[in-house]
């Protein structure tokens, strides 16, 4: 039992990684809408979208769009064997 919590613990430290879009330049350190996305079966063959011009006012306003998966994003999928598997969504804006 001890091996497998190890094994699950390492995966999850590996899982961690973050996708980042910049679009236009001059996005501020906050996130002007965050979510998280809940994805099943690793994500396979599924997607989810956050319409960024809509939450920037318009699509020149976008200045990045992330997509991180955290530790414990990381660990919820370990946990359960994949089968959960939820990421953040990050969209920023000009200011």
């Amino acid at each position: 039992m001890k091996k497998l919590a190890i094994l699950i613990l390492s995966a999850s430290l590996f899982g961690c990684a973050t996708q980042t879009y910049h679009i236009n330049g001059g996005a501020g350190k906050e996130a002007t809408k965050e979510e998280m996305q809940a994805f099943f079966v690793s994500g396979l063959g599924q997607t989810q979208e956050m319409d960024a011009a809509s939450i920037c006012g318009g699509a020149d306003k976008v200045a990045k769009v992330e997509s991180h998966m955290s530790f414990l994003n990381g660990l919820l999928g370990g946990i359960t064997w994949g089968i959960y598997t939820p990421r953040q969504a990050r969209v920023y804006c000009k200011k």
